[in-house]
């Protein structure tokens, strides 16, 4: 059995939606060097619904497929939808990820909701606290 899935490969070797938005109206950055990787997911919203969003992620293949696969999933969504992603529907989508790997589908996870949170702090939206904490990021990759 193949340690990665097909879809895992083909986003890790064709990850969709690279790149950086210069005007996003919000943009989340996750993890750290301790863990290896580091995400930063740029959002452009039009009417409560995600037109455009890309990312730059240094990191390993799971964690460049989870960040393409997770664009792939809000992309033209509404904001409500995205907030409810969750790392394991970026994970499923993926068709699995090894058990070592998860955390970069929670970093993909985090990412987007760390861009949503900057949306609607630059906005002055109030959105609920428990949905989108302060210290968003992969408790894995927290420096002790």
């Amino acid at each position: 059995m193949a340690l990665y899935s097909e879809k895992v490969m083909d986003h890790f070797r064709n990850p969709r939606n690279v790149g950086v938005i210069e005007d996003a109206d919000g943009v989340g950055e996750v993890g750290n060097a301790k863990c290896g990787d580091i995400m930063t997911m740029y959002l452009k919203i039009r009417d409560e619904r995600i037109e455009d969003v890309k990312f730059e992620t240094f990191g390993c293949g799971s964690a460049i497929a989870s960040s393409s696969m997770a664009t792939e999933l809000i992309k033209g969504r509404p904001v409500s939808e995205a907030l409810q992603l969750t790392n394991k529907a970026v994970a499923e989508a993926l068709d699995g990820l090894p058990a070592y790997k998860m955390h970069c589908s929670v970093l993909a996870e985090e990412a987007i909701k760390a861009a949503l949170k900057d949306y609607y702090d630059k906005n002055g939206i109030e959105y609920d606290h428990s949905v989108l904490p302060d210290n968003l990021g992969c408790e894995e990759c927290e420096v002790d």
